[in-house]
């Protein structure tokens, strides 16, 4: 059995072990945590999934229930900097030492079954989550919901914050066939919170085909905007005067407004008062997500990949950065949407430089050149060899008045914290 010193040699390992990157399905995966904790007690859990969002309602939920005093686990992915993001116990990554040991004994448990790096992951915080007795567990669904590792756990309360359209390879090409895989996160007789303002009609036919307690935002729960702040509400439950999200654009009041729900629908089994929810609204914290980074010349980031989440940063630019010059540095993966997210950008940004990536599922650069041209785009920069040459002319050409946008990809907002991070 292999076992490793380092963390960076585990995922070194696991990136190779399995042939499938990504492999949904749940038998592997819950027959390895059978065996890993055949024992297991569940604590309180939230799942989240949604194309859009997620990560957002997670980080409020995860502020909220660590503001009231609880124990909490979160669960989330990608990671921006470093793997251990994605393992949080009340909002400290865990310590390498700590996932090797859970690595260990997954690797003791799985026998000759093959897991993904993605399934290890799962297994790996759901195990630490157990061993720290957590009050609740918040878990991000990876991708799409009902073959996801996290799926393994019956959760209290599922939550989808959106859909849209996105890894179509595996979930579907439409809104409705993405929607039902989703789906598959919501249980009989628990709560099913949709933050989607539209949701395609397979959300709605499968929360009623498995009897799940479907809430609706705009229909069963909604918010307003108030001078003092913003009201929430549901049935006769209400919430008044709440401060505004400190995470920023319009949407983000959806995302708590889900966020909030899922804490009431709980509260027999873990209270919150309103205080803590309060606290949560304005302490909440989530890097690279409409991310500003003050300075002479601002820095913007956001990891929006898919037209949805680019409407959304459209929307932001165009109220608060209407007087700014735009310029972008962008990357995407080369499965992604890339013709429309700069067919939406395009009329807001006045010059783009392309960071070409390491990682061997980004566009290169002769396939950005050639999405560039079919959409007319002419000011954009290329040639450059790595982030840090496309960073640094993009830098070399911003003038007062000027914003700097870094979008497209979890790994090009990875790799401009990491040069941040550096001093560069």
């Amino acid at each position: 059995m292999p076992r490793f010193n380092t963390l960076k040699e585990w995922l070194a390992w696991q990136e190779s072990l399995h042939p499938l990157a990504i492999d949904l399905g749940l038998e592997r995966v819950a027959r390895v945590f059978a065996a890993l904790d055949p024992n297991y007690r569940k604590p309180a859990t939230i799942t989240v999934a949604g194309t859009n969002g997620k990560g957002s309602c997670v980080a409020y939920l995860e502020t909220i229930y660590r503001a009231q005093g609880y124990r909490v686990g979160a669960y989330t992915s990608p990671h921006i900097l470093r793997y251990n993001e994605r393992i949080k116990i009340d909002g400290v990554p865990a310590a390498d030492e700590l996932i090797c040991e859970a690595f260990a004994r997954i690797e003791a448990a799985r026998q000759d079954i093959s897991l993904s790096y993605f399934e290890f992951g799962t297994l790996a915080a759901l195990d630490i989550f157990s061993r720290h007795q957590v009050d609740i567990q918040i878990l991000e669904v990876g991708m799409g919901g009902r073959l996801d590792a996290v799926n393994i756990v019956d959760p209290d309360v599922a939550l989808i914050s959106s859909i849209g359209i996105d890894h179509v390879d595996w979930l579907g090409q439409t809104r409705e066939e993405i929607g039902a895989e989703k789906a598959g996160i919501f249980r009989s007789g628990s709560p099913a919170i949709i933050g989607d303002p539209e949701p395609p009609a397979s959300l709605i036919r499968c929360a009623n085909d498995k009897n799940a307690r479907l809430f609706c935002i705009n229909h069963d729960f909604s918010y307003r905007k108030t001078e003092a702040g913003w009201d929430w509400h549901c049935g006769d439950q209400r919430l008044e005067n709440l401060p505004p999200p400190a995470l920023k654009g319009e949407h983000q009041y959806r995302n708590a407004s889900s966020a909030i729900l899922a804490v009431k629908q709980l509260s027999a089994m873990l209270p919150v008062g309103t205080e803590a929810i309060r606290q949560g609204l304005e302490n909440v914290k989530l890097s690279g997500r409409f991310q500003l980074i003050d300075g002479k010349i601002p820095l913007l980031l956001d990891v929006g990949h898919n037209p949805e989440a680019v409407k959304t940063l459209v929307a932001y630019l165009r109220e608060h950065c209407q007087h700014m010059r735009i310029r972008a540095l962008f990357s995407m993966m080369k499965d992604k949407d890339i013709k429309s997210v700069l067919e939406l950008m395009h009329p807001l940004v006045y010059d783009w430089f392309f960071a070409p990536l390491t990682n061997p599922r980004a566009t290169n650069e002769t396939q950005m050149r050639a999405i560039f041209e079919q959409c007319g785009i002419q000011d954009a920069h290329f040639g450059f060899q790595n982030f840090t040459e496309a960073f640094a002319a993009a830098k070399n050409r911003l003038q007062e008045g000027d914003l700097l946008l870094v979008f497209g990809s979890f790994f090009l907002v990875s790799d401009c914290l990491s040069a941040l991070d550096k001093g560069e």
